[in-house]
């Protein structure tokens, strides 16, 4: 399994020989990877379901969502825009099988959608990653696990300090103990993502991987916690694990 992060929720995973382009925006779009298999989209907010940028995608390539982000994908022409409901899966060339879990909350009634990505062909067979951009993860992971890689907050981010706009700090230890990872990757909060408008002189945000790489350690977990830079394809440092 390959990783290259772009910046905030933007990330390029190669599993099972399947380019999958996980989509945000950014103050400064970078050029979009080639060859892509599919785009995943967790949420239909601009923040993920980026209009310009999904404009720039050749509108064959397939388009897996949430309801309001395959909503999204089928305004803009996309030939295959596939809504996936909480619990359902669907499977990219009989080599990726992707379940969509509980997300977060997009208004009173909507929660959106979080991913788990399993390799089920080929030589990276088994090996499977967990994605939610804002660290709402709920408990039925634990009977989801365990799972090899997984990107989420690892901080807080808040208006005034009371008011989360995105959590991590405590959600990642908890991710961890249900998921059992090998490599914990940051996303939402990191990068150099820029902020604007009134509220901005109120983000507050706490923790840091040095903090949750302690806290993991403490718990008895051997997760590692990795920083990449913008543009670096990583490969993961993953290890077979024993059959039970």
């Amino acid at each position: 399994m390959h990783l290259t992060w772009f910046d905030s929720n933007s990330w390029l995973i190669e599993l099972a020989g399947k380019r999958i382009l996980l989509k945000a925006t950014h103050p400064n779009p970078r050029p979009i990877p080639d060859r892509l298999d599919l785009v995943l989209l967790s949420q239909g907010l601009e923040d993920h379901a980026h209009r310009p940028t999904l404009e720039q995608i050749d509108r064959a390539v397939p388009v897996l969502g949430s309801p309001s982000a395959a909503k999204v994908a089928e305004q803009l022409g996309f030939q295959t825009a596939i809504a996936l409901d909480h619990g359902q899966t669907w499977v990219l060339g009989e080599q990726v099988a992707i379940r969509a879990t509980t997300g977060s909350p997009t208004g009173p009634k909507t929660l959106e959608n979080g991913y788990i990505l399993r390799a089920i062909a080929g030589a990276e067979s088994g090996e499977s990653l967990y994605y939610e951009p804002h660290g709402y993860h709920p408990a039925e992971l634990a009977e989801l696990g365990p799972v090899d890689v997984t990107l989420c907050p690892l901080m807080d981010l808040s208006i005034g300090g009371f008011l989360p706009i995105i959590q991590g700090t405590d959600s990642a230890l908890k991710l961890a103990k249900m998921l059992k990872p090998q490599v914990m990757l940051p996303t939402a909060a990191a990068g150099d993502v820029q902020y604007e408008g009134l509220l901005v002189s109120m983000l507050r945000a706490k923790g840091n991987t040095a903090e949750l790489q302690g806290a993991l350690g403490s718990a008895g977990l051997a997760a590692q916690v990795l920083e990449p830079k913008p543009g670096d394809r990583l490969a993961m440092p993953l290890v077979a694990r024993a059959l039970v």
